[in-house]
Protein backbone atom coordinates (compact mmCIF):
# COMPACT_ATOMS: atom_id res chain seq x y z
CA UNK A 1 0.00 0.00 0.00
CA UNK A 2 1.47 3.33 -1.11
CA UNK A 3 0.69 6.06 1.30
CA UNK A 4 1.02 9.49 0.28
CA UNK A 5 3.49 11.50 1.85
CA UNK A 6 1.90 14.68 3.85
CA UNK A 7 2.16 17.68 2.16
CA UNK A 8 4.43 20.23 3.32
CA UNK A 9 3.54 22.74 5.34
CA UNK A 10 6.17 25.43 5.92
CA UNK A 11 4.48 27.87 8.19
CA UNK A 12 4.36 25.41 10.58
CA UNK A 13 8.26 24.85 10.26
CA UNK A 14 10.38 26.83 12.95
CA UNK A 15 12.55 29.52 12.51
CA UNK A 16 16.03 29.39 13.66
CA UNK A 17 15.27 32.10 16.22
CA UNK A 18 12.04 30.28 17.13
CA UNK A 19 13.94 27.03 17.87
CA UNK A 20 16.48 28.81 20.33
CA UNK A 21 13.76 30.55 21.94
CA UNK A 22 12.19 27.57 22.39
CA UNK A 23 15.55 26.14 24.10
CA UNK A 24 15.99 28.73 25.93
CA UNK A 25 12.29 29.09 27.67
CA UNK A 26 12.44 25.17 28.48
CA UNK A 27 15.82 25.70 29.92
CA UNK A 28 14.25 28.60 32.20
CA UNK A 29 10.91 27.03 33.02
CA UNK A 30 13.02 23.83 33.99
CA UNK A 31 15.57 26.08 36.19
CA UNK A 32 12.30 27.34 37.82
CA UNK A 33 10.71 24.26 38.59
CA UNK A 34 13.67 22.04 39.91
CA UNK A 35 15.20 25.10 41.95
CA UNK A 36 14.18 26.68 45.07
CA UNK A 37 15.97 30.10 44.91
CA UNK A 38 17.11 31.09 41.62
CA UNK A 39 18.56 34.20 40.60
CA UNK A 40 19.04 35.78 37.02
CA UNK A 41 22.44 38.13 36.43
CA UNK A 42 21.26 41.57 34.97
CA UNK A 43 23.85 43.79 33.62
CA UNK A 44 21.73 45.74 31.33
CA UNK A 45 24.20 44.22 28.68
CA UNK A 46 22.53 43.00 25.33
CA UNK A 47 22.98 38.99 26.03
CA UNK A 48 21.42 39.71 29.94
CA UNK A 49 18.38 42.12 28.46
CA UNK A 50 17.37 39.39 26.06
CA UNK A 51 17.93 36.70 28.90
CA UNK A 52 15.65 38.58 30.66
CA UNK A 53 13.00 39.67 27.95
CA UNK A 54 13.14 35.17 27.36
CA UNK A 55 12.42 34.88 31.33
CA UNK A 56 9.65 37.35 31.34
CA UNK A 57 8.30 35.41 28.30
CA UNK A 58 8.64 32.23 29.89
CA UNK A 59 6.59 32.93 32.49
CA UNK A 60 3.91 34.98 31.87
CA UNK A 61 1.36 36.42 33.15
CA UNK A 62 2.83 34.98 36.39
CA UNK A 63 5.22 37.91 37.53
CA UNK A 64 9.23 37.27 37.54
CA UNK A 65 9.20 34.88 40.68
CA UNK A 66 12.73 35.49 41.52
CA UNK A 67 15.07 38.61 41.75
CA UNK A 68 17.48 40.15 39.49
CA UNK A 69 21.64 40.45 40.39
CA UNK A 70 23.73 42.64 39.24
CA UNK A 71 27.58 42.85 40.38
CA UNK A 72 28.38 46.46 40.09
CA UNK A 73 32.06 46.83 39.68
CA UNK A 74 31.98 50.77 40.04
CA UNK A 75 33.07 51.51 36.99
CA UNK A 76 29.99 51.18 34.81
CA UNK A 77 28.70 53.16 32.24
CA UNK A 78 26.30 55.37 33.17
CA UNK A 79 23.77 54.51 30.81
CA UNK A 80 23.86 50.85 30.80
CA UNK A 81 23.07 51.74 35.07
CA UNK A 82 19.82 54.32 34.29
CA UNK A 83 18.96 51.58 31.83
CA UNK A 84 19.41 48.94 34.46
CA UNK A 85 17.32 50.85 36.58
CA UNK A 86 14.50 51.61 34.43
CA UNK A 87 13.99 48.04 33.69
CA UNK A 88 13.78 46.60 37.04
CA UNK A 89 11.35 49.68 37.70
CA UNK A 90 9.15 48.61 34.45
CA UNK A 91 8.67 45.34 35.28
CA UNK A 92 8.70 45.83 38.43
CA UNK A 93 11.57 43.25 39.77
CA UNK A 94 13.50 42.90 42.53
CA UNK A 95 17.30 43.62 42.23
CA UNK A 96 19.99 42.61 44.20
CA UNK A 97 22.88 44.70 43.85
CA UNK A 98 26.62 43.90 45.57
CA UNK A 99 29.34 46.27 45.02
CA UNK A 100 33.19 45.99 44.67
CA UNK A 101 33.48 49.59 45.73
CA UNK A 102 32.06 48.12 49.63
CA UNK A 103 34.65 45.62 49.17
CA UNK A 104 38.01 48.36 48.47
CA UNK A 105 36.20 50.33 51.31
CA UNK A 106 36.47 47.60 54.16
CA UNK A 107 39.77 46.75 52.82
CA UNK A 108 38.40 42.66 51.62
CA UNK A 109 39.80 43.92 48.05
CA UNK A 110 42.45 45.92 46.85
CA UNK A 111 42.65 48.14 43.56
CA UNK A 112 44.68 46.25 40.39
CA UNK A 113 47.64 48.25 39.28
CA UNK A 114 45.90 48.12 35.88
CA UNK A 115 42.99 50.02 37.19
CA UNK A 116 40.32 47.52 36.35
CA UNK A 117 37.81 45.74 38.75
CA UNK A 118 36.13 42.94 36.44
CA UNK A 119 38.29 40.54 37.81
CA UNK A 120 37.23 41.95 41.50
CA UNK A 121 34.07 40.97 40.82
CA UNK A 122 34.24 37.37 41.47
CA UNK A 123 34.04 37.43 45.44
CA UNK A 124 31.46 39.85 45.79
CA UNK A 125 28.91 37.61 43.32
CA UNK A 126 30.19 34.05 45.71
CA UNK A 127 28.53 36.29 48.52
CA UNK A 128 25.68 37.12 47.24
CA UNK A 129 24.95 33.92 45.98
CA UNK A 130 25.71 32.84 49.53
CA UNK A 131 24.42 34.84 51.72
CA UNK A 132 21.21 34.84 49.65
CA UNK A 133 20.90 31.49 49.58
CA UNK A 134 20.73 31.20 45.91
CA UNK A 135 20.84 27.30 44.73
CA UNK A 136 20.65 28.69 41.14
CA UNK A 137 21.96 31.39 38.98
CA UNK A 138 21.15 32.47 35.27
CA UNK A 139 23.71 33.70 33.33
CA UNK A 140 23.90 35.03 29.62
CA UNK A 141 26.82 33.64 28.58
CA UNK A 142 27.36 31.90 25.14
CA UNK A 143 29.71 29.72 23.67
CA UNK A 144 30.86 31.73 20.68
CA UNK A 145 31.98 34.22 23.05
CA UNK A 146 35.28 32.63 24.33
CA UNK A 147 36.88 29.08 24.75
CA UNK A 148 36.65 28.69 27.93
CA UNK A 149 32.65 29.64 28.03
CA UNK A 150 32.48 27.46 25.05
CA UNK A 151 33.15 24.19 27.66
CA UNK A 152 30.36 25.22 29.68
CA UNK A 153 27.28 23.19 30.04
CA UNK A 154 23.88 24.18 29.79
CA UNK A 155 23.85 23.50 33.69
CA UNK A 156 27.23 23.72 35.40
CA UNK A 157 27.72 22.55 38.64
CA UNK A 158 29.74 25.04 41.31
CA UNK A 159 30.64 23.30 44.48
CA UNK A 160 30.45 24.41 47.77
CA UNK A 161 33.23 27.19 47.34
CA UNK A 162 31.65 28.67 43.99
CA UNK A 163 34.49 26.94 41.86
CA UNK A 164 33.66 25.65 38.61
CA UNK A 165 36.25 22.21 37.67
CA UNK A 166 35.28 22.02 33.27
CA UNK A 167 36.56 18.19 34.22
CA UNK A 168 33.97 17.41 36.63
CA UNK A 169 30.72 18.74 33.89
CA UNK A 170 27.38 16.20 33.65
CA UNK A 171 26.40 15.46 30.11
CA UNK A 172 23.41 16.85 28.61
CA UNK A 173 22.02 14.43 26.09
CA UNK A 174 18.57 14.82 24.64
CA UNK A 175 18.34 18.05 26.45
CA UNK A 176 18.10 16.38 29.29
CA UNK A 177 19.70 19.06 32.33
CA UNK A 178 20.78 17.59 35.76
CA UNK A 179 19.90 19.91 38.33
CA UNK A 180 21.56 17.79 41.06
CA UNK A 181 23.55 19.50 43.85
CA UNK A 182 24.13 18.90 47.21
CA UNK A 183 24.10 21.57 50.46
CA UNK A 184 26.23 24.48 49.74
CA UNK A 185 26.72 24.07 46.08
CA UNK A 186 24.70 25.65 43.18
CA UNK A 187 24.51 25.86 39.74
CA UNK A 188 24.96 28.36 36.83
CA UNK A 189 22.41 28.19 34.17
CA UNK A 190 22.82 29.52 30.76
CA UNK A 191 19.71 29.59 28.52
CA UNK A 192 21.94 31.23 25.65
CA UNK A 193 24.77 28.60 25.47
CA UNK A 194 23.63 28.32 21.68
CA UNK A 195 23.26 31.65 20.72
CA UNK A 196 25.64 33.67 19.00
CA UNK A 197 26.20 37.38 18.62
CA UNK A 198 24.51 37.47 15.24
CA UNK A 199 21.75 35.51 16.87
CA UNK A 200 20.92 37.93 19.59
CA UNK A 201 21.40 40.75 17.57
CA UNK A 202 18.92 39.22 14.89
CA UNK A 203 16.29 38.46 17.87
CA UNK A 204 16.57 41.92 19.30
CA UNK A 205 15.31 43.28 15.59
CA UNK A 206 12.68 40.61 15.58
CA UNK A 207 11.64 41.64 19.12
CA UNK A 208 11.87 44.96 18.94
CA UNK A 209 13.85 44.98 22.18
CA UNK A 210 15.30 48.02 23.33
CA UNK A 211 19.10 48.00 24.45
CA UNK A 212 21.45 51.08 26.29
CA UNK A 213 22.21 53.71 23.93
CA UNK A 214 26.05 53.09 23.93
CA UNK A 215 25.27 50.11 21.48
CA UNK A 216 25.21 52.39 18.67
CA UNK A 217 27.09 54.20 17.23
CA UNK A 218 27.62 58.12 18.86
CA UNK A 219 30.43 60.45 19.17
CA UNK A 220 32.59 59.71 22.13
CA UNK A 221 36.03 61.48 23.20
CA UNK A 222 38.36 58.33 23.68
CA UNK A 223 42.25 57.54 23.67
CA UNK A 224 43.57 54.32 21.91
CA UNK A 225 45.73 52.12 24.70
CA UNK A 226 46.66 48.88 23.48
CA UNK A 227 44.93 48.39 20.20
CA UNK A 228 41.35 49.36 21.67
CA UNK A 229 39.67 52.48 22.03
CA UNK A 230 38.69 53.40 25.75
CA UNK A 231 36.37 56.17 26.35
CA UNK A 232 38.00 59.47 28.29
CA UNK A 233 36.13 59.13 31.91
CA UNK A 234 37.37 59.55 35.83
CA UNK A 235 38.46 55.98 35.27
CA UNK A 236 40.67 56.38 32.24
CA UNK A 237 42.79 59.41 32.27
CA UNK A 238 44.70 60.07 29.07
CA UNK A 239 48.75 59.41 29.22
CA UNK A 240 51.01 61.91 28.06
CA UNK A 241 51.58 60.05 24.91
CA UNK A 242 47.77 59.34 24.05
CA UNK A 243 45.59 62.24 22.40
CA UNK A 244 42.40 62.48 23.09
CA UNK A 245 40.17 62.35 19.86
CA UNK A 246 36.29 62.61 19.03
CA UNK A 247 35.20 59.39 17.02
CA UNK A 248 32.09 57.85 15.78
CA UNK A 249 32.06 54.53 17.87
CA UNK A 250 29.83 51.74 19.38
CA UNK A 251 30.34 49.19 22.18
CA UNK A 252 29.50 45.57 20.94
CA UNK A 253 29.46 44.37 24.95
CA UNK A 254 29.25 46.48 28.02
CA UNK A 255 31.43 45.69 31.18
CA UNK A 256 33.92 47.68 33.38
CA UNK A 257 34.74 51.32 31.76
CA UNK A 258 38.29 50.86 32.62
CA UNK A 259 38.81 47.67 30.33
CA UNK A 260 35.67 47.85 27.75
CA UNK A 261 36.85 48.88 24.35
CA UNK A 262 34.74 50.78 21.86
CA UNK A 263 34.84 50.12 18.00
CA UNK A 264 34.51 52.15 14.92
CA UNK A 265 31.10 52.11 13.69
CA UNK A 266 28.35 53.94 11.67
CA UNK A 267 25.82 51.58 12.96
CA UNK A 268 22.98 53.95 14.56
CA UNK A 269 20.08 51.14 14.21
CA UNK A 270 19.61 47.24 14.92
CA UNK A 271 19.76 46.74 10.99
CA UNK A 272 22.93 48.40 10.57
CA UNK A 273 24.61 47.17 13.60
CA UNK A 274 23.43 43.22 12.29
CA UNK A 275 24.86 44.18 8.74
CA UNK A 276 27.95 44.70 10.76
CA UNK A 277 28.62 42.10 12.90
CA UNK A 278 27.98 39.63 9.65
CA UNK A 279 30.76 41.12 7.99
CA UNK A 280 33.29 40.93 10.92
CA UNK A 281 35.39 37.77 12.12
CA UNK A 282 36.50 38.85 15.37
CA UNK A 283 33.91 38.10 18.56
CA UNK A 284 33.17 41.21 20.50
CA UNK A 285 35.21 40.00 24.18
CA UNK A 286 38.12 39.18 21.64
CA UNK A 287 37.78 42.84 19.86
CA UNK A 288 37.01 44.88 23.24
CA UNK A 289 37.31 43.52 26.30
CA UNK A 290 41.35 44.27 27.90
CA UNK A 291 40.49 41.89 30.80
CA UNK A 292 40.52 38.54 28.88
CA UNK A 293 44.22 39.45 27.13
CA UNK A 294 45.62 39.09 30.20
CA UNK A 295 46.42 35.58 29.21
CA UNK A 296 45.36 33.18 27.28
CA UNK A 297 43.57 31.55 29.84
CA UNK A 298 42.62 34.40 31.12
CA UNK A 299 38.58 33.50 31.38
CA UNK A 300 38.96 30.23 32.67
CA UNK A 301 41.17 30.84 35.44
CA UNK A 302 38.72 32.92 36.59
CA UNK A 303 35.93 30.77 35.81
CA UNK A 304 37.03 28.32 37.93
CA UNK A 305 37.18 30.86 41.13
CA UNK A 306 33.85 31.28 40.55
CA UNK A 307 33.63 34.41 37.84
CA UNK A 308 30.36 33.98 35.39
Amino acid sequence: MNVPEPAENHDSQLTLLDALEAEAIHIIREVVAEFERPALLFSGGKDSVVMLHLAVKALWPAPLPFPLLHVDTGHNFPEVLEYRDETVQRLNARLEVARVQDYIDDGRLQERLDGTRNPLQTQPLLDAISGHRFDAVFGGGRRDEEKARAKERVISLRDEFGQWDPRNQRPELWNLYNGRHRPGEHVRAFPLSNWTELDIWRYIERENIELPSLYYAHYRDVVERNGMLLAVSEFITPRDDEPVTTRLVRYRTVGDMSCTGAVESEAKDVAAVIEEITATRITERGATRADDKISEAAMEDRKKEGYF
